[in-house]
């Protein structure tokens, strides 16, 4: 009987796992969420009122490393021109909250745009629960004991207040209200313990620095593509080797190779299998060469009898792609 249980599951685990589609993973360069922060590229970053968890120079950091196509998106101004620029004006609040003060000192430094900021405290706050758990009272667990154990819930805040202020305009570019938090718990007993309210606020400011980055600058996100493993046509035993060979090569990267035997899978079945060209420009679009990925694309729909679901995403999915790169393109040359 176990025998014939396995045998059961074995052909259940084949017959699910076989109907899945293969996937490729895709990567694709989409717009700063907030555009006009790409108009100013010379930028600074104060040091933020109550900063005892260094979000500024988190924010700082992130933004003076990142790059787009290997180049630096902004220019960073130097912190100790601030200081010294501060220390001249006597300027009290070193966080930089009026905006006038922000322009003024914008002004003098050079830089089209200042970030500035305001911390709140981080909060901690613990709760307590009990959990039941269980233990064998014998070697061979005939009996079970079971008891409860006093556990805490542990809940670690932070809160931040930052904004972007255009210099030349004296009005704010991009505002943002954070809040972030993390829940720990712990039982009596675990070997684990509850972290720091200080190790944690490090942790939440650094979620914050790197979300405030992405929105202000070109990212890249990663998303699942869907191929075409099944011919759509009577394909001969050379033709199914190339389907094959070429969807390996896309699983490895190899898209040279995929590329070159799609391009004479789409020949040899006479450009009339959408599913080859399909799959080529799934190879173009990981290539980057969206204006060929299109074109193909829109030969598998034409060639489609019903509408495919992975066809119509993707062709969907690329004219997308083709009018953010404009926008990208525009960011990028400001």
């Amino acid at each position: 009987m176990q025998k014939y249980f396995l045998f059961l599951f074995t052909i259940l685990f084949i017959a699910i796992f076989s109907g899945c589609s293969n996937h490729v993973r895709l990567q694709a360069l989409k717009p700063a969420e907030v555009d006009r922060a790409t108009t100013t590229k010379n930028i600074a970053v104060v040091t933020f009122n109550n900063d005892r968890v260094g979000l500024s120079s988190k924010i700082e950091s992130n933004l003076a490393r990142h790059r787009v196509e290997n180049k630096p998106f902004f220019t960073m101004v130097s912190r100790s021109d601030f200081r010294d620029i501060i220390r001249e004006q006597k300027l009290q609040n070193s966080g930089l909250v009026d905006t006038q003060d922000i322009v003024e000192v914008g002004e003098l430094i050079g830089a089209q745009a200042i970030i500035s900021g305001n911390v709140g405290r981080a909060s901690l706050s613990d709760s307590h629960f009990y959990k039941t758990r269980s233990r064998c009272v014998d070697k061979k667990c005939k009996e079970v004991y079971y008891y409860k154990v006093r556990c805490t819930e542990r809940v670690i805040s932070l809160s931040a207040e930052v904004k972007m202020v255009d210099v030349a305009l004296g009005d704010i570019i991009y505002a943002d209200d954070m809040v972030r938090s993390s829940t720990f718990y712990q039982c009596r007993g675990d070997t684990r313990t509850l972290p720091s309210k200080e190790s944690v606020a490090q942790d939440l400011a650094a979620s914050m620095a790197e979300s405030f980055t992405y929105k202000l600058t070109p990212h890249y996100k990663y998303f699942n593509v869907e191929l075409l493993e099944k011919p759509d046509l009577d394909y001969t035993d050379e033709q199914e080797d190339l389907l094959e060979n070429a969807l390996k090569y896309i699983e490895h990267n190899r898209y040279d190779k995929a590329s070159a035997l799609l391009t004479e899978l789409v020949d040899s079945t006479g450009q009339q299998s959408y599913v080859a060209f399909y799959n080529l420009g799934v190879v173009k679009e990981a290539q980057g060469n969206y204006d060929k990925a299109r074109l193909y694309y829109e030969r598998a729909d034409n060639l489609t009898g019903e509408a495919i679901e992975a066809v119509s995403i993707a062709y969907n999915r690329i004219n997308a792609a083709i009018e953010e790169q404009r926008i990208i393109n525009e960011q990028m040359n400001r």
